[in-house]
C-alpha cells in the first residue's frame, strides 16, 4: 500500500554549515589533504636506510632538511608568477603558484651526524647510516 518514511528532525538546524559541507566534499575528492605531502620510499640497504623524496619543480634551493632530536624533517616551498601584458599594460593574464610541502620522520634508530642529501631530476636522496647496536657491557660488582 503506502510506504511510511520517517521524519528525521535535525536537533539544531542553526549548526548547519553548507560552506562546511562545500569544504567536505573538495577534501574528499581532492584526497584531503594528500595532495600537500610528496611521495617518498625508505629502503634498508644493511648499514644504512636510504629516502628517496619526489620533489619535481623545485630548485635545490627551495629544499630545507632540518634533525630536531629524533625527527627529521624535509620541506620544501615553491613560489612562482607568471605575468603577461599587452601593449598598454594591461594584464592579459596573471597567474601566481604557492605551494609548500613537509613531512616528518622518525630516525630513532640512525646515526644522524653522519647523513649525507642530493638532489638530482626531481628526487631528493637521503643516506641515513643506521646506528650500531651495542650489546650491554657484562661486569662483575664486588659486594662490599
Amino acid at each position: 500500500m503506502f510506504e511510511l518514511t520517517p521524519f528525521v528532525r535535525r536537533q539544531n538546524i542553526l549548526a548547519y554549515d553548507p560552506f562546511r559541507e562545500l569544504e567536505n566534499i573538495g577534501k574528499e575528492f581532492f584526497g584531503g589533504g594528500e595532495s600537500m605531502r610528496f611521495r617518498a620510499d625508505i629502503k634498508d640497504t644493511g648499514k644504512a636506510y636510504e629516502l628517496e623524496a619526489e620533489l619535481p619543480g623545485f630548485a635545490k634551493e627551495d629544499i630545507k632538511i632540518d634533525v630536531e632530536g629524533d625527527y627529521l624533517t624535509v620541506s620544501a616551498e615553491r613560489k612562482e608568477s607568471k605575468e603577461e601584458k599587452d601593449a598598454k599594460g594591461n594584464y592579459v593574464r596573471r597567474e601566481r603558484y604557492y605551494g609548500s610541502f613537509g613531512r616528518s620522520f622518525d630516525i630513532s634508530g640512525v646515526d644522524a651526524e653522519n647523513l649525507a642529501a642530493s638532489y638530482k631530476d626531481g628526487v631528493l636522496k637521503l643516506v641515513m647510516p643506521k646506528k650500531e647496536a651495542r650489546l650491554p657491557s657484562a661486569r662483575r660488582l664486588e659486594i662490599e
